[in-house]
């Protein structure tokens, strides 16, 4: 089975070309930063995913996704080569897109990364909740 499931921030506008022939289709490319679970040296890392999404897919890449924001995403990865320029043989690994999905509100990107700064860890890597926000929790 070769299943993928991400969450992250696109890391700028997504790159959208056409098809040729008598049926462009959308091709939708775009890097998805996401977060690593763990810390090295007290720096927060992250893995930049190369993903694509083809057909209406695509479209809805163009049309609504843009530069910092958080999706997740559900596809597969898939490997393939090509030759470039120089006649060397260059490797490529995609993570190609079936859906996407909005993982915060449309102005909650900016909020949400001022709070994350603001808030502390605690020892077991959990988030302190400030106090008077248990009314908004969805648990």
């Amino acid at each position: 089975m070769n299943k993928v499931i991400l969450i992250g921030r696109l890391t700028r506008d997504p790159e959208i070309r056409y098809s040729q022939g008598d049926q462009p289709m959308c091709i939708a490319r775009y890097n998805l930063a996401v977060d690593r679970r763990f810390k090295k040296d007290g720096e927060q890392t992250a893995d930049f995913i190369r993903c694509v999404a083809f057909g209406k897919n695509g479209e809805f890449a163009e049309k609504y996704l843009h530069q910092g924001l958080k999706i997740a995403i559900e596809g597969r990865i898939q490997t393939g080569s090509y030759t470039d320029k120089d006649g060397n043989t260059r490797y490529t690994t995609d993570v190609v897109v079936d859906h996407h999905e909005f993982v915060e509100k449309k102005g909650e990107a900016a909020s949400t990364q001022e709070a994350h700064v603001e808030s502390s860890e605690g020892s077991e890597g959990f988030v302190n909740i400030p106090d008077g926000i248990e009314m908004e929790l969805p648990f």
